[in-house]
C-alpha cells in the first residue's frame, strides 16, 4: 500500500454500511474509521483529508494538518461553527442519486396533498367508498425555497408533473420558464404559493425561518383551499410549535416533514397525530455510501492534480 496518509472517516450514520464500503474504498491510501473501536485512539496528525458527518468535537485538535474537509451529506451545518474548524476548503456531497431521491420525495408529497391521499387512507381503513374530486396540478402553485442543485431538480420534475412552479432564493436565480424571486420579494412569493417546499440550508438567517408569521402569508384561497408546508431541508429552519398551531387553526391544511428540530422526533410530539400530516424519518435523500466515497475519491484526485475542487462551501453564506 502507498505511504500516502489514509482518509479519516467520522460519520454518524449507518455504521455497518460505512464499514462494509470502506473495505474497498480509498484503495490507494486506506482509511481510518473512527466508528471502529480499534481506531478511536489513533494518531491523526498525518491525516490530510477527512469525511465527516456530525464529527467528534475534538476532531480538529486531533487532526491539525487537514487540507480538505468533505461533508457526508448535502448540508454542512453540522460542521460550520465547530470549535477549531480550520480555514481549509469544505466540500458538500453532490450526487445524481441523492438529488434524484430528494426530488422523488418532494414530488410524491406534492401529489399526495394534491390528490387527498390522507383522506383516502382514512377511508380505506374505515372501508368507506368515498370518491374525492381533486384539482389538476396546473391549478396549484408550488413555491420552492432554495434553488441550489436539489431545488432546481425538484422544480424541473414538479413542472413535468404539471404543477405551476415558482422559486425563491436569497439572491435571484435564473431558471428558464420559471418565475423566481429574491429576498426582497419574499411576501409576494408567499402570497402566490399554495404548497411551500423548503429546501433551504441551515444558516443563522434561516434558523427558525418557517414560523407562524411566514406560514400566515401563504395563499389560502387557491385550488387547495388551504396552504400546505413541505420541508426536507433542515429541521432547525422550522418552528414546530408554529406548524402545529397553523394546522390546528386552519392556516395550513396539511404538511409533510422529513426533518425536525430534534431527531429522532419525540414520541410525545403532537405532529404524530395531526390530520393531513405526513412524517418521514429524515430519509428523503439518504447519502448512499458507495456514491459518497466515489465522490470523495474524485475530489481528492482533482485536488492532487491541481484542479479546482467542486461544490466548495461559501463560508460567508454558510452553504
Amino acid at each position: 500500500m502507498s505511504a500516502r496518509p489514509p482518509v479519516l472517516v467520522d460519520i454518524k450514520f449507518n455504521p455497518e454500511g460505512v464499514a462494509r464500503v470502506l473495505k474497498t474504498a480509498f484503495a490507494d491510501r486506506g482509511s481510518i474509521n473512527l466508528a471502529d473501536p480499534g481506531h478511536q485512539a489513533r494518531d491523526l496528525r498525518a491525516v490530510e483529508y477527512a469525511l465527516l458527518w456530525k464529527p467528534d468535537a475534538d476532531l480538529f485538535a486531533r487532526a491539525p494538518n487537514l487540507k480538505v474537509i468533505f461533508s457526508g451529506g448535502a448540508g454542512v451545518d453540522h460542521i460550520i461553527g465547530m470549535a477549531g474548524l480550520p480555514e481549509i476548503p469544505i466540500v458538500r456531497f453532490v450526487d445524481r442519486s441523492l438529488t434524484t431521491r430528494m426530488s422523488e420525495w418532494v414530488v410524491m408529497q406534492c401529489l399526495m396533498h394534491l390528490r387527498g391521499q390522507y383522506a383516502h387512507d382514512n377511508h380505506q381503513r374505515q372501508r368507506e367508498w368515498a370518491k374525492l374530486i381533486a384539482p389538476e396540478a396546473a391549478e396549484v402553485t408550488v413555491g420552492v425555497m432554495g434553488l441550489g442543485i436539489l431545488g432546481q431538480d425538484a422544480v424541473a420534475k414538479l413542472r413535468v408533473m404539471g404543477f405551476n412552479v415558482i422559486g425563491w432564493s436569497r439572491s435571484r436565480k435564473q431558471i428558464d420558464g420559471v418565475e423566481t424571486f429574491d429576498a426582497s420579494e419574499l411576501d409576494n412569493f408567499l402570497a402566490r404559493t399554495d404548497i411551500l417546499v423548503g429546501l433551504l440550508p441551515l444558516t443563522p438567517e434561516t434558523s427558525g425561518f418557517y414560523d407562524a408569521g411566514l406560514l400566515a402569508k401563504l395563499r389560502r384561497n387557491g385550488a387547495l383551499g388551504q396552504a400546505v408546508f413541505i420541508n426536507a431541508g433542515r429541521g432547525k429552519s422550522q418552528v414546530e410549535a408554529d406548524i402545529v398551531s397553523a394546522i390546528r387553526n386552519g392556516t395550513l391544511g396539511g404538511a409533510s416533514l422529513d426533518v425536525f428540530e430534534a431527531e429522532p422526533l419525540a414520541s410525545d410530539s403532537p405532529l404524530w397525530d395531526l390530520q393531513n400530516v405526513f412524517l418521514t424519518p429524515h430519509d428523503a435523500a439518504v447519502s448512499e455510501e458507495n456514491a459518497l466515497f466515489r465522490h470523495v475519491e474524485t475530489q481528492i484526485a482533482r485536488f492532487e492534480r491541481g484542479e479546482p475542487l467542486q461544490f466548495v462551501v461559501d463560508r460567508a453564506a454558510g452553504y
